[in-house]
């Protein structure tokens, strides 16, 4: 599935899966630094998502 096409949910799952991944304790700097990285973007992708869900609904609730 491209990373386009992932919705608000799926975003905050993969974060969330990114946040166990960086939780263990067997987890090398290299990785954590890679899963860190890719957590935050999924969580800005997230925030991007949100923040036109909520334009669109005040452009209903202005109409």
């Amino acid at each position: 599935m491209p990373k386009e096409s992932l919705g608000f949910e799926e975003r905050l799952e993969k974060s969330k899966k990114i946040l166990e991944t960086l939780m263990s304790p067997d987890i090398t700097l290299e990785k954590s630094v890679k899963a860190y990285e890719s957590g935050i973007k999924e969580l800005n992708e997230a925030q991007k998502l949100l923040e036109e869900a909520q334009i669109k609904i005040q452009e209903i609730k202005a109409t």
